[in-house]
């Protein structure tokens, strides 16, 4: 199917996830449901969704995203952590912040500290407070001109790194023109 209309990766293993262990043979029927409601029809037969569900669930094995047990003679599937770290990455992927019609004159900093031991992480919360529109002040201090505690909070808590980022509101920054040039506010 269509990789621009549906992550099929993707929603394996939010599916994976929310159940926590799934029978393979729950999981088709469910996967191609949601495939259904983003194209409006099923693309392919059945015979072709089973072959591509089937590759799609021996890929996220390989990668070692989800693990396959066998119970009673049924195969189940479970997300392993690797495999947890990825669904949050996608998660990540979704998020925007929605800007209010007029600036609030105040500006909303992350500073964070995160040990070398956890770089990808550390990495993962660059690449996505960039994606986001933060601009980088200095390597682990971002700006922002309207409030998203909300999304912050979550991250956080997606990226397990609650104790190791401040969220910060601040009235004024110093030279902060060129900022605001940046960002398009008087």
């Amino acid at each position: 199917m269509d990789s621009d209309k549906i992550n099929f990766k993707k929603v394996i293993l939010a599916t994976v996830a929310t159940v926590g262990v799934i029978g393979v043979a729950v999981i088709a029927p469910n996967i191609f449901q949601v495939a259904k409601q983003f194209s409006g029809k099923s693309k392919y037969r059945k015979y072709e969704q089973k072959y591509y569900l089937n590759k799609t669930i021996q890929n996220l094995i390989k990668q070692g995203l989800i693990k396959l047990e066998t119970k009673n003679g049924l195969k189940f599937v479970r997300l392993t952590k690797k495999g947890e770290s990825q669904l949050a990455k996608y998660k990540l992927g979704d998020l925007e912040i929605k800007k209010p019609k007029k600036w609030d004159k105040k500006w909303r900093m992350i500073i964070f500290d995160i040990k070398e031991s956890r770089r990808m992480t550390r990495d993962v919360l660059r690449s996505t407070l960039n994606r986001l529109g933060f601009v980088k002040l200095q390597n682990s201090v971002w700006v922002f001109p309207y409030d998203c505690e909300e999304l912050i909070v979550m991250l956080k808590s997606d990226l397990f790194i609650g104790k190791d980022v401040l969220y910060i509101t601040a009235d004024r920054i110093e030279n902060d023109h060129w900022l605001k040039e940046i960002f398009g506010l008087k």
